[in-house]
């Protein structure tokens, strides 16, 4: 049995508090959009629709959204305020699933691809290479051999930060001097973890959105030059965002996903912010499986994904009543 073969209560736990800045907010805004109705009306909905918006959902996320829970009150006829909440709660599940985000039992990897490759993308500040770390502690705990790929070789913080999350989880941290070419760097690890059996391989990458061209062409030469190695690499492109910058982590998705073809997201920092909504609106939008949630600082607060555990953290555990 794999390492989060189920959803634990310290998880759930963690998760609770890690959004309920998000809850309380969006919970409060909701209180005030219904306050002295008894059903859900045009007025209702035109508020709801203003709460998702200002929680980051997004506009067209929202107007979706919004969409559903009317066929659901013209088809029920009469839909209590008291019921909105158990209706946003299935509305949002279900936008979820639709937009292929699958459920990760645990931290393993697909048979046949070892070593397996994820280049990491994201801009600087997101948490990019805590999430690398983080990553790396949940497959070395899952009993994964695990190496780690300085590419970011633009900033000396970068592999500092990287090298430092190397010693404190027990990994290699295959790196050059600063100012080395990134596609080099990944060549030099992936040509070392096939001799040495590794399972996974981390790629850390430079974090610049100096223009689209230029992150675009760089990105494309280090994947170019891991298929020299590992033919199908990378296996996934995984793009990180800070959920607490809110529609600016719409911004970067939206050109990350333009320069490169991105397979997976990891949301961070959701734990200091309101903002939690933006989980939602860059499923939808994207249609990119959000893979991993950061809920905290410590090395087990990066949580695969649960779609219905956060909907139910996020909007009230509404199942069976």
């Amino acid at each position: 049995m794999g390492l989060f073969s189920s959803f634990s209560k310290e998880k759930k736990e963690t998760l609770d508090k890690g959004l309920s800045k998000t809850k309380e907010s969006v919970f409060g805004k909701i209180a005030r959009a219904i306050a002295g109705k008894s059903k859900v009306d045009d007025e209702v909905l035109d508020n709801l629709e203003e709460v998702l918006v200002t929680s980051d959902v997004g506009v067209d996320t929202t107007l979706k959204i919004i969409k559903r829970i009317e066929a659901r009150v013209a088809k029920d006829k009469y839909v209590s305020t008291q019921e909105l909440n158990k209706i946003l709660r299935s509305e949002i599940a279900q936008l979820l699933i639709e937009n292929n985000t699958i459920d990760t039992e645990n931290f393993d990897t697909p048979s046949g691809k070892k070593p397996y490759i994820i280049m990491v993308v994201g801009v600087n500040g997101v948490g990019k290479t805590t999430t690398i770390g983080k990553l790396a502690y949940q497959y070395k705990k899952a009993g994964k051999k695990v190496y780690l790929g300085a590419a970011d070789t633009f900033r000396a913080a970068a592999v500092e930060q990287l090298d430092i999350w190397g010693h404190r989880v027990g990994v290699p941290v295959i790196q050059q001097k600063m100012g080395s070419d990134p596609a080099s760097v990944a060549f030099d690890t992936l040509t070392s973890a096939k001799a040495n059996n590794v399972d996974v391989v981390l790629i850390d990458t430079a974090g610049r959105l100096h223009n689209k061209i230029g992150l675009m062409n760089e990105l494309t030469k280090i994947k170019n030059v891991m298929k020299k190695v590992i033919p199908d690499a990378p296996h996934e492109v995984l793009l990180v965002l800070d959920g607490s910058t809110g529609q600016n982590a719409f911004e970067q998705a939206k050109q990350f996903t333009l320069a490169t073809e991105v397979t997976s997201m990891a949301i961070t920092k959701l734990d200091g912010t309101a903002k939690g909504g933006v989980v939602i609106g860059i499923s939808d939008q994207f249609k990119i499986p959000v893979k991993y949630i950061g809920l905290g600082e410590g090395m087990e607060d990066l949580q695969l994904f649960h779609k219905n555990e956060f909907v139910d953290s996020l909007f009230g555990d509404t199942k069976g009543k």
